[in-house]
Parts: structure tokens; C-alpha cells; sequence
């Protein structure tokens, strides 16, 4: 997908960090532009600011949790907007902690957001992007999580495990649509990534875990280094240009990745060994 003027984006938890990046970034290049998100005030101070801008826009509120709201989502943008070309699966939270401390709250949450919001935009969605013919490009966020395991994030590991895999998948059933795949999988980002409790429904609600000092220093320290969304941002829209699949944002987890093929290659012996 390599124009971007007068098509149409569809971003899931667009009304801030990564996925409001997006949406300026697709604005800028002249798209229409839908965003969904969770967080109403958020969504509607982001309508505005892209109205603002001389954006065509669509704020949806939604849960990617629902499966009637994204099919009600898919239909409204249609109708706006006429057929999605570049689907962005990028709504997310982060449950973090122990897993022997893990709650069942915690993993359906987690897991109805980061997993199951990607496969509702994917059946919401993807079915007319196929049928409409006119190409396009499917980006999923996942995180550097999807690829090496850390302790403390045991449940959001296996939610962006399970994306990257998927969209493993996906980019081969669509290799004769027209449509490409990117799997985004960023390091740390200027995001709200670690306030998602704020987004946490009644249904999953759990006592907070209290963050020392220590912790908050060292959260303090990770966003003063992280990268600005605006600049994940350009690298997506630079990968869907050029149809790339893997999109990495943070060139100092090369090291870590490399050492963890070597170590899986390594596995492999012969047989009867």
C-alpha cells in the first residue's frame, strides 16, 4: 500500500500514545480517518484536535472487547467513509506482575484486550477489505513482549506472543489479496501503557498493587528514554510503504534477539543424538 491520499484508516485505541500518533501521521498523509477508543473524554479531545487540523475524522467509542460494537464499528465507518484500506489493531493494556500473583481478572482482561480486540477488528473488518479489491494493509501492535519473554509481564507476553504469531499467519493467508501485514513490535513508548488500570472495567476489578518508590523511579527513568509515539508512528507508515512485516522501533534489542535464535538454533541436534 503505497498511497496513502483520500483512503481510509481504521485505528483501535486511537485517542492516545501510539494510536493517536497514527492518526496524525494518517491525517497528515491525507486519509480519512476513524478512530475507536475506550476512554470517551480522550476520544473526543482527539476528534477534536484532528477537526482542528482539517482532518476528515470519525471517533467511535468501543470496547475492542465486543464483538457487536467492532461489526457496529465497521458499519459506521463504512458508511462515512466508504471501505477500510489500512486496519489498525493497536488497542492495548498491560497487566503487569508475578504470575503465581496473577489473578483470573487479570488474564481475561488482558487477553480480551491485547488478543481478542486484534482478532474483532480482524473479523469485523478484514472481510470487506478483501472483498472491495483495492488493496491495503493490516498493521497489528504487539511489543518487543511478543518476542522475548520477561518476568513480571508472564500475561502480556502470552497476549502479544499470540499476536505476533497470528499476524505470522495472516500476512500468508493474504498473500494474494492485495492486502499486506506489519506486526509492530515497539520497546518502550511515551504511552500510558502503565496507567491501563485506569481503563480496567468493574467486572475485573482487583486491589491495586502498590508501586514503591524504587518502582516509580524506575518507570520515571524508562519514559525519559522511551520513544515519542510521533516517531513509532512515521516508522509504521514507512513499513506499510514499503509492505515490511516486522517493524521493530528500538535497534539495542538486536543484541537480545539474535542471542535468543542462537540459543533456539542451538536446540536442534540430530536425530538419535
Amino acid at each position: 500500500m503505497r498511497e496513502f491520499e483520500g483512503r481510509t484508516v481504521l485505528v483501535t485505541g486511537g485517542a492516545s500514545g501510539i494510536g493517536l500518533a497514527l492518526a496524525r501521521a494518517c491525517a497528515a498523509a491525507g486519509m480519512k480517518v476513524a478512530i475507536a477508543d475506550v476512554e470517551a473524554p480522550a476520544l473526543a479531545a482527539a476528534v477534536e484536535e484532528l477537526r482542528g487540523a482539517n482532518a476528515d475524522v470519525l471517533g467511535i467509542e468501543l470496547d475492542v472487547r465486543d464483538r457487536d460494537a467492532m461489526a457496529d464499528a465497521a458499519r459506521q465507518v463504512e458508511a462515512r467513509f466508504g471501505p477500510v484500506h489500512l486496519l489498525c489493531n493497536n488497542a492495548g493494556v498491560g497487566a503487569g506482575g508475578p504470575l503465581q500473583e496473577a489473578s483470573w481478572a487479570d488474564w481475561d482482561w488482558t487477553l480480551g484486550v491485547n488478543l481478542e480486540g486484534v482478532v474483532n477488528g480482524l473479523q469485523a473488518f478484514l472481510p470487506g477489505m478483501v472483498a472491495h479489491g483495492q488493496g491495503g494493509h493490516v498493521v497489528n501492535t504487539a511489543s518487543m513482549a511478543g518476542i522475548v519473554g520477561v518476568a513480571g509481564m508472564g500475561i502480556y507476553n502470552a497476549s502479544k506472543f499470540a499476536v505476533v504469531g497470528l499476524s505470522e499467519a495472516l500476512l500468508q493467508d493474504l498473500a494474494a489479496t492485495g492486502i499486506g501485514v506489519s506486526v509492530l513490535c515497539p520497546g518502550f513508548v511515551r504511552t500510558r501503557i502503565f496507567d491501563s488500570e485506569r481503563n480496567r472495567p468493574e467486572e475485573y476489578a482487583r486491589p491495586p498493587r502498590t508501586r514503591t518508590e524504587a518502582d516509580e523511579a524506575r518507570l520515571a527513568q524508562i519514559m525519559d528514554q522511551a520513544l515519542a509515539p510521533a516517531q513509532v508512528a512515521e516508522l509504521v507508515l514507512d513499513a506499510v510503504r514499503e509492505e515490511r512485516f516486522w517493524i521493530f522501533t528500538h535497534p539495542e534489542f538486536e543484541d537480545v534477539i539474535r542471542a535468543k535464535c542462537e540459543l533456539m538454533t542451538a536446540a536442534f541436534r540430530p536425530a538419535g543424538s
